[in-house]
């Protein structure tokens, strides 16, 4: 898969240790920076462009992972969760869809963030799963139906 990262200037060493073992779980990285202080900048940019498929998830962070969170679902086509555990890693993809994650750098240990890309990287949403309705409820709000 192609992966998107992002984050703000607080959360760039931490972006950057995220980077190679994304790659080393197979992925190519696509770095959306940032040096721009004003973290909503990159989380739209980086969500416009996995909702318009030219990256197929994405990864934002920031300190806590809750203002790139707000700003990436402004986006129509972004799906972001805001991940805290493991278990939120996997049902970000199984039980939402989700095509972004969010996290806080000053919040989360770099071991612990690997293990929640991991998860969330490796899980494939089912279409036919019992989620699946209340998915499409959201997409469906999204698109005024």
């Amino acid at each position: 898969m192609r992966i998107a990262i992002g984050c703000d200037p607080n959360a760039t060493l931490f972006k950057d240790e995220l980077i190679p073992y994304v790659k080393e779980l197979g992925h190519e990285v696509v770095d959306y920076g940032s040096d721009d202080p004003i973290y909503a900048n990159t989380a739209i940019k980086l969500a416009e462009d996995v909702a318009k498929g030219v990256c197929d998830r994405g990864i934002i962070i920031c300190g806590t992972g809750i203002g790139v969170c707000i700003a990436a679902n402004k986006v129509p086509g972004a799906y972001a969760a805001l991940i805290n555990n493991i278990y939120q890693a996997q049902r970000a993809q199984l039980s939402n869809n989700a095509n972004i994650i969010t996290m806080g750098a000053q919040v989360t240990g770099i071991e612990l963030a690997k293990c929640f890309v991991k998860e969330y990287l490796k899980n494939q949403f089912d279409p036919n799963s019992r989620s699946a309705p209340k998915v499409d409820r959201i997409v469906k709000y999204e698109k005024g139906e």
